[in-house]
């Protein structure tokens, strides 16, 4: 295998950090339960657009949503502006998304369960369904992807190389899904020709 550090990749508009192509990971949620959604010191990223589609939601959920979280939201809504300046969704307790419920000891996103269940016709925050991938967004219209290392997930570090799938690969939905069948094919490619040259 070539030695050499990968510079930052890009594939049309968007900067990829290289350990996204060289990093294994795989959620092992019988292990981590779930932990993402209640550990942390700050919501998940949305848009503006997404706070609309939580607000469209947010009726079909509201009963289910615990009354520290609903108190949360009557406070300041679903989402607020965190110490860099980003939209994030509402947390509880410094820590707990509003839209997180326990189940068999384990935390499921309303959001989610709602749109599975087929009461609602939108999912979740795109970043969530990225995570680990953080997504910077820059002035210029270009977007920076990078991979996000936290100690909770360290049970998906351990099956991601047990499984030896790349985090590009288990996110394939996800990025398809923010960027596009064409783009992932581009980000297909670009894996191909770094693994024929030795650096995958």
């Amino acid at each position: 295998m070539n030695n050499q550090i990968l510079p930052i990749l890009q594939v049309d508009n968007v900067l990829l950090s290289p350990d996204i192509l060289t990093e294994r990971f795989c959620c092992d949620y019988e292990k981590c339960k779930g932990i993402c959604c209640i550990e942390g010191t700050d919501g998940a990223p949305v848009t503006l657009e997404e706070i609309g589609k939580i607000e469209e939601s947010i009726d079909e959920v509201w009963n289910e949503i615990s009354a520290s979280a609903q108190a949360v939201i009557d406070r300041q809504g679903v989402s607020y502006v965190d110490r860099e300046g980003d939209l994030v969704t509402s947390i509880v307790n410094g820590k707990d998304c509003v839209f997180t419920c326990q189940k068999e000891g384990k935390c499921l996103c309303l959001l989610e369960k709602a749109y599975r269940e087929g009461r609602t016709t939108w999912k979740k925050p795109i970043s969530c369904s990225l995570y680990p991938i953080r997504e910077k967004r820059f002035a210029n219209g270009t977007v920076g992807l990078n991979y996000h290392r936290w100690e909770v997930c360290r049970d998906a570090v351990v099956k991601g190389k047990a499984e030896d799938l790349p985090l590009y690969k288990f996110l394939r939905e996800p990025l398809i899904e923010r960027f596009g069948e064409e783009w992932y094919a581009q980000l297909e490619q670009l894996a191909a020709e770094l693994t024929k040259n030795g650096y995958l």
